[in-house]
């Protein structure tokens, strides 16, 4: 693993030194002189969503440009991703990303992009799966959840936000460290998919937090555990998967801004300050734990290192568990 983590991280600081001798030096003064936009590879709606709209009405008001957020869904967030990666690196266009994108490359047999094709701009949040359950199913904590999908092997639906999501895989762990199965059911996102949870069209979900947090205060849904080893400061009372019966389970995921690689230097470390500046103004923060997430407001070598860590990671899970896309 240790080799793995070295040769991502030196792809990183090869990229780097690249778009340091390649591309022009870009003033802090005349940067931007027009649009932004920030690319979303999930529908409107969704956590993503919410944080990436966070992020460009602050930006907007900082730089007086417009800031466009653009959902684009589907293919696992593939398409998004391999969108930005190909995008001009003038600090035009930006990724909104999450954990997917180092999930994906051990995931499929093919992606439209390497995860070095990217340069890290900050880990903005961290954000936790839950597992929730509608009004559907009779169950109200963990426990008797995974006892009634052993007496209905193959029966109770399981919703995530697209294969190969996050929430995917923290559903295929879970059905490997309880011993049960769940008919998994993907959607382009984590808003439909709750959706269909409220309406009844699914049994149970696992989700980011923020993506749902709204329906379990007002009673409309269930949370039964949220995946970290540690609980939320934005919902306390909701235990840890761990916690509520399933020892050992610990799982996290993350959302950040990207440019395509060889953005200049000068361009990354100021979409930096300013965006760790937006995620650290109290009302803002204090929204956003709020709504479920916790504030990380990095650095990019941070993030960098992150990636470098949490792809092997995930790797062995993908492999361990099973999950496939379908």
């Amino acid at each position: 693993m240790k080799s793995i983590l070295t040769k991502i991280l030196k792809q990183f600081i090869f990229a780097a030194s690249i778009l340091a001798i390649s591309t022009p030096i870009f003033s802090q003064d005349t940067w931007p002189t027009k649009p932004i936009k920030i690319v979303v590879p999930v529908p409107a709606g969704a956590s993503l969503d919410t944080l990436a709209r966070t992020i460009g009405k602050g930006l907007s008001e900082k730089f007086g440009q417009a800031v466009i957020v653009e959902n684009m869904a589907g293919g696992g967030s593939n398409i998004a991703f391999g969108y930005v990666a190909k995008s001009a690196p003038d600090g035009y266009t930006l990724l909104l990303g999450w954990d997917s994108l180092v999930i994906n490359p051990a995931l499929y047999n093919s992606i439209p992009y390497k995860v070095d094709q990217f340069a890290p701009i900050t880990m903005a949040i961290t954000a936790p799966q839950v597992l929730l359950v509608g009004p559907k199913l009779p169950v109200k904590n963990l426990r008797s959840l995974i006892e009634f999908a052993r007496l209905n092997p193959g029966k109770v639906t399981l919703a995530n936000a697209g294969s190969g999501s996050p929430g995917h895989l923290a559903g295929a762990l879970l059905e490997s460290m309880a011993d049960i199965k769940f008919i998994n059911v993907p959607y382009k996102g984590g808003a439909p998919g709750v959706a269909d949870l409220l309406a009844g069209h699914v049994d149970a979900m696992f989700v980011t937090l923020p993506a749902a947090l709204q329906y379990v205060r007002a009673g409309k849904l269930t949370a039964l555990g949220i995946s970290p080893s540690k609980r939320s400061s934005g919902a306390p009372n909701i235990p840890t998967i761990a916690e509520a019966g399933v020892p050992g389970y610990d799982l996290n995921s993350w959302q950040g801004i990207l440019a395509p690689a060889g953005t200049p230097t000068v361009i990354i470390n100021k979409l930096n300050k300013e965006i760790v500046q937006i995620l650290r103004q109290p009302a803002i923060k204090d929204q956003l734990v709020s709504q479920g997430f916790e504030i990380v407001a990095s650095s990019p070598e941070y993030l960098a290192r992150q990636l470098a860590i949490q792809a092997p990671k995930w790797a062995k899970l993908i492999k361990e568990s099973g999950a496939k896309v379908d």
